[in-house]
């Protein structure tokens, strides 16, 4: 049994032995959650951060959320609980990457990043994903929005969008 334990897939294992003296094997298989990016490659994990298996590419699993990060691996359940928040944008997200073993970035499309603060990062991104459905907030010329500080939110426009307000005569 501790053997097929070891197996990455396995999640749980029953062994019986029949009366006809044949070994019956019942597996619970791991079921994949994520594909997290680490330094030595690709892994899937299930919801509690446990390996599933190794893959080679990312494509192999698209419909699995992509985590990065030192650490990722710890807060699969984190990770999957904001990308349920995110349910508005989840066509556009690339991955999630934890940063300083402690708070979350989620990548977009279009070289978009979300900054998520390290405390409560659920409630920072209900904010983002209210105004994003209220002003369509992603659909602009923003590259990140920044909710670290709470208490001051921040956006960071894209270069060209940036030439733009510079070119405003403010004065008229």
């Amino acid at each position: 049994r501790s053997e097929i334990l070891d197996l990455g897939p396995v999640k749980d294992a029953v062994l019986r032995r029949r009366s006809s003296g044949v070994l019956e094997v019942n597996i619970t298989e791991k079921i994949p959650a994520v594909i997290w990016r680490h330094p030595n490659g690709l892994a899937v994990l299930d919801k509690s951060g446990s390996y599933v298996r190794t893959v080679s590419a990312r494509r192999d699993h698209g419909e699995l959320l992509l985590i990065a990060g030192e650490g990722a691996d710890r807060l699969v359940a984190e990770a999957i609980n904001l990308y349920r928040i995110a349910m508005p944008i989840q066509d556009r997200i690339r991955g999630f990457v934890l940063v300083g073993q402690r708070r979350w970035d989620i990548v977009l499309d279009r070289n978009q990043r979300i900054l998520l603060p390290t405390k409560e990062p659920g409630t920072s991104l209900e904010r983002i994903m209210a105004l994003h459905q209220g002003e369509d907030l992603l659909a602009r010329d923003v590259n990140v929005v920044d909710f670290r500080i709470e208490n001051r939110p921040t956006l960071r426009l894209e270069d060209k969008a940036l030439k733009e307000m510079r070119k405003i005569d403010v004065s008229n």
